[in-house]
């Protein structure tokens, strides 16, 4: 009895100072929910990905960082007023003075290849927040040994950056996909002394190591079963889309054919500073995004909100974006 008794009085001693850490506990909880605080600062969110199926195969979709920058109507509409550009994001319940700007490499798993189209910036961009493909695939449950084939839209920093690491291909067991005429633009020596240079650099350090591996490919190439190329020209060069088709379902990878889902798409014909030929950039979003909206397919821009995957419908003379819900999931 007298044992029962001391655990009793233990028990119920240990149970009172659990009650009255508790309040404690709580107020701390509710604290970090509203302010945001928390002890362990060291913790690293893990990188954000979105998988979904399209027929039988398996979408991954990495965010491999984003970029906040001033002015958009330096970037997008730069041959509009500038308030004019300033209202159209006020009114699309957007700040008219800054710009959010995010990168979505995707892995397609077709069940015999793992196909990376695009790479991020890597490690280049790391130090500001970006490069986070190699982290997004470990999450999804990939490794970089297992892509066997990496297509890319275009050869601008933000596509090609995560091809190397430490001076070594990052995807050691795979080929490659590369438009001919993107390749052939930025390799030429004649970039050299022209606003051209930087990127003729980067695709020398991060392209070239790779051309042995690589297909060079024109407008209609295949890519690989299911997956087709279409020449998408005015952003770049020899800028490339590419069709994808499992079981009936269709989507369109865009890249950066639009890049930001109001300014680019309800206003295709605006001009954007990063478009090399903008007249034809111009031209080539109605194509694709009339082709989309009329097939009523889904498409994947690289610089859609994330997981940048979505719909257009034909809009005020140009096309509304509409996000993926749960189209996919059932």
């Amino acid at each position: 009895m007298a044992i029962s008794t001391r655990m009793t009085r233990r028990t119920l001693f240990a149970a009172s100072l659990g009650l009255l850490a508790a309040p404690a506990i709580l107020r701390e909880k509710a604290e970090a929910a509203v302010t945001g605080a928390s002890r362990r600062m060291d913790i690293m969110p893990l990188p954000e990905i979105n998988q979904f199926k399209l027929g039988s195969y398996r979408f991954t979709v990495v965010r491999d960082g984003i970029n906040i920058s001033e002015k958009p109507y330096e970037t997008y509409g730069t041959n509009q007023d500038p308030e004019t550009v300033r209202a159209l994001l006020t009114a699309n319940f957007l700040p008219a003075d800054k710009l959010l700007n995010g990168y979505a490499p995707v892995l397609i798993d077709t069940g015999s290849d793992l196909i990376l189209v695009d790479t991020g910036f890597g490690a280049a961009g790391r130090a500001r927040g970006l490069g986070k493909l190699a982290e997004g695939l470990k999450v999804a449950g990939y490794s970089p040994e297992d892509v066997t084939l990496v297509a890319l839209t275009h050869l601008h920093g933000d596509h090609i950056g995560g091809l190397m690491e430490d001076g070594a291909p990052a995807f050691r067991n795979a080929r490659y996909v590369i438009g001919a005429a993107e390749y052939d633009f930025w390799s030429n020596t004649a970039r050299e002394g022209t606003p051209a240079e930087a990127g003729h650099k980067a695709v020398l350090a991060n392209v070239a190591p790779l051309a042995e591996k690589a297909t060079f490919i024109k407008d209609g190439a295949a890519v690989a079963p299911g997956v087709t190329a279409m020449l998408a020209a005015g952003h770049s060069p020899g800028h490339m889309v590419f069709h994808a088709e499992s079981e009936g379902k269709r989507m369109v990878l865009t890249g950066d054919t639009a890049n930001h889902y109001i300014l680019s798409l309800l206003r295709p014909d605006w001009e954007v500073r990063f478009d090399m030929d903008k007249a034809q950039a111009a031209a080539t979003r109605r194509k694709v995004f009339d082709m989309i909206a009329t097939d009523k397919i889904a498409f994947l821009g690289y610089h859609m909100p994330f997981p940048a995957v979505g719909f257009v419908e034909r809009q005020d003379g140009g096309y509304r974006f509409v996000p993926k819900t749960y189209q996919f999931d059932i």
